[in-house]
């Protein structure tokens, strides 16, 4: 009696299953990885615009003496 031979299917089944694991597994790295970024403060040039509203202002008393020569 000869032993049976073995199924290769079975192996490429088990190595298909491991490389879509491992495609998964670095997939979900690589979104946790952006996520964290995407947190990390904004670097460039940021813009703020405000609007100034004037202040009043009182007015100061000034006293002015013209003397003229006749």
């Amino acid at each position: 009696m000869r032993p049976r031979p073995r199924r290769r299917r079975r192996h490429v089944g088990r190595w298909l299953l491991r490389a879509a694991a491992l495609v998964a597994v670095l997939a979900i790295g690589i979104l946790l990885g952006q996520t964290f970024d995407d947190s990390s403060a904004p670097s460039g040039t940021q813009t703020s615009v405000r609007t100034l509203e004037p202040a009043t202002l009182s007015a100061e008393t000034v006293t002015v003496t013209v003397t003229t020569t006749p």
